[in-house]
């Protein structure tokens, strides 16, 4: 007897949500010159994504490809699953742009600069009052709110331009060195203002940058241009990864010890740096040859202190692939 066979319905898949920023093979270029030139990534929802790279790079013509001022020679640009170039009006309404150029008017207060801003943003009315209000505390600003923004620092200035890009609550931002021009102490509370932007609010930012340390800090991925070209791509602590790992040994002050470290690093082929007393940076060896570098030093009476891997940064990868693509520094 053949029993019934019952038929199965697929389980239903669940839509992935569309990449907040995506290019695909996005070529652009302006006359006979090439801004970008096969130029594919991604950026996901609630991710801080930075573009590094020199002058010249394909920062900003990415960014205007975003924001659809400008339309790829070829490939494809979608900005939460749009097309900017076709529709721009939808893109430009959730995408907040923050540029390197001052965002604020010095002569009014900050608040007649937001509500100001909310009236060209299109908020209805009867929202710009209470809008305006929350976004002057958010960026820590209530108690300046009616002080016109020419007395303000210009840390509080940068605070002042970004919230007014904030205002329309657009879930993907766009920022263009925005600490470029800040001490330390007001780019510190920009960059908690961006990582409050998007790990506690789930906005995407694209971040471009020349700071390499703000970029190793904040993002979750970074893409690296050169020429208008994409060199890498990743989180920054694995592109840092891809550099070999640098031993530091610390040694004693002795000179006697300091001379027969240097000898024993010779006698290996890793001469190292003398980097202060009794102290070398010796290239190349990873963590597995560490134990043998320690017992090579120990054998030969060597007082060793500490035997240290010092790991790459971000900054060491991005001059490496500038230094390579180059043929010279950076």
């Amino acid at each position: 007897m053949t029993g019934a066979v019952t038929a199965v319905t697929p389980r239903e898949q669940v839509a992935r949500p569309a990449p907040a920023i995506e290019l695909t093979g996005v070529t652009r270029q302006f006359g006979d010159t090439t801004a970008l030139d096969d130029v594919t990534f991604r950026a996901e929802p609630g991710q801080v994504v930075g573009l590094l790279g020199h002058n010249g790079a394909g920062k900003t013509t990415v960014t205007r490809l975003v924001a659809g001022l400008v339309a790829p020679t070829r490939g494809q640009v979608r900005l939460l699953g749009h097309d900017p170039t076709t529709d721009g009006v939808w893109v430009r309404r959730r995408l907040g742009v923050l540029p390197s150029s001052q965002l604020v008017d010095l002569r009014m207060t900050a608040r007649e600069n937001l509500v100001f801003a909310a009236r060209l943003f299109g908020l209805p009315a009867a929202a710009v009052a209470p809008r305006v209000a929350a976004v002057l505390e958010e960026l820590g600003l209530a108690d300046r709110a009616d002080d016109r923004a020419g007395t303000f620092s210009a840390g509080m200035r940068q605070r002042l331009a970004l919230a007014r890009v904030l205002l329309p609550e657009p879930p993907v931002l766009l920022l263009d060195e925005p600490s470029s021009a800040l001490d330390p102490v007001a780019a510190r509370e920009l960059r908690d203002l961006v990582r409050t932007a998007s790990r506690s609010q789930g906005r995407t930012v694209v971040l471009c940058t020349h700071d390499l340390a703000e970029a190793a800090e904040l993002c979750d991925e970074v893409v690296i241009l050169a020429s208008g070209r994409v060199v890498a791509s990743g989180p920054p602590a694995e592109l840092a990864a891809r550099l070999d790992v640098t031993a530091v040994v610390d040694l004693g002050c002795d000179p006697a010890d300091e001379t027969a470290a240097a000898a024993v690093l010779r006698r290996r082929g890793t001469p190292g740096e003398r980097t202060g007393a009794g102290e070398f940076q010796v290239p190349g060896v990873d963590r597995a040859g560490v134990p043998g570098l320690l017992s090579d030093l120990l054998r030969d009476g060597v007082r060793v202190q500490a035997v240290a891997p010092r790991h790459h940064t971000l900054a060491d990868l991005y001059f490496s692939l500038h230094t390579t693509r180059d043929g010279g520094a950076a």
